[in-house]
């Protein structure tokens, strides 16, 4: 559906948390006729195939939520660890976290936590990559990072105090940015779920 098609209109943009730079829109459609040069897709629907088909495109997608979650807790993580530097805190990885500086000792459980988000993302996108059944994996790797990457930029925020929650650098952004990617793309409960599921080998009527 092409802009400027008659009937179609954008009522409102939505006022958001995050991702303020990706435009999510209320869009009516009115009477709108659509040529069919520009249909996606075959003209065939088959509605028997329709949810399936829906459920199998976010074995794909969810690999790239978790791997943008944890994109943004690597930057977040970055730079706090220079903010840190600054205020003269300095996390050394030859050292047990416990004769460290508390920010330093709470700073490498982040990363631990990070690295593990991490691995998930890397082999359900590469599962997907190479075509092979992911559903659980895709669901595990969505599950953490989306967890971790919230977990992670809010506790970055709150070890740069002040510094972290103001605009003048960019944890607070990744902070607000990241509790969409625990969010859409199937939330928690429902990774949960679906992990259970595959585990335990019940059917979505056998467990709910």
């Amino acid at each position: 559906m092409e802009k400027g098609t008659p009937g179609l209109k954008v009522e409102r943009l939505e006022e958001k948390l995050g991702i303020r730079a990706s435009d999510t829109a209320v869009i009516t459609f009115t009477d709108c006729r659509v040529p069919k040069e520009n249909l996606m897709g075959s003209p065939e629907i088959n509605v028997e195939q329709g949810f399936a088909g829906a459920m199998a495109t976010f074995d794909n997608t969810r690999p790239l939520v978790a791997a943008m979650a944890v994109g943004t807790a690597r930057a977040s993580l970055d730079l706090t660890r220079d903010l840190l530097k600054q205020a003269g805190v300095e996390v050394d990885y030859d050292r047990p976290a416990y004769l460290q500086h508390a920010a330093a000792a709470k700073f490498l459980q982040l990363e631990a936590d990070w690295e593990g988000a991490r691995l998930l993302t890397l082999e359900a996108a590469w599962m997907a990559d190479n075509r092979k059944p992911n559903s659980l994996e895709a669901s595990m790797a969505k599950a953490k990072a989306g967890r971790v990457g919230s977990d992670v930029t809010l506790s970055c925020v709150e070890l740069c105090a002040s510094i972290g929650y103001s605009e003048t650098e960019l944890l607070e952004k990744w902070a607000r940015d990241s509790k969409i990617l625990d969010i859409f793309e199937g939330t928690q409960q429902i990774q949960q779920l679906i992990v259970a599921r595959r585990v335990l080998n019940l059917s979505s009527s056998e467990l709910k």
